[in-house]
């Protein structure tokens, strides 16, 4: 079993946008990360992607359906095959869980696009 204080790894990173795994469970990984600014329109073709706000405001912005805007403590789940944009005016912390071979700008590549075995344990 693991415990893990999610206060205490946040305060373990300093980068945006660059996902850290805290978590395994069912061939899924449990993400932590900081967002701050925009992040790029992509959508993750075979997979769910939920987002819980542990810290801070996150609005997501989708193509084809109202945008969505999360405050601490709110979840939301982009279905599979969903464009979507995040963007967090202010440093905002989520935890992700998402299938552990899903990249976090799906098909897209960018400068912004960190591999899975970048994304390190925390």
């Amino acid at each position: 079993m693991l415990k893990a204080n999610l206060k205490e790894k946040f305060q373990l990173f300093d980068e945006y946008w660059t996902p850290k795994i805290v978590g395994e469970l069912n061939d899924q990984y449990v993400k932590l990360a900081k967002l701050k600014g925009e992040f790029i329109w992509h959508d993750h073709e075979n997979e769910d992607e939920l987002f819980y706000i542990v810290k801070g405001t996150l609005l997501l912005k989708f193509r084809d359906r109202e945008d969505v805007l999360l405050n601490e403590g709110d979840m939301y789940i982009v279905p599979a095959g969903v464009d979507h944009l995040p963007l967090a005016e202010e440093e905002c912390w989520v935890m992700l869980v998402e299938p552990k071979h899903t990249l976090h700008t799906g098909s897209a590549k960018t400068k912004k696009t960190v591999a899975i075995e970048d994304q390190s344990w925390i």
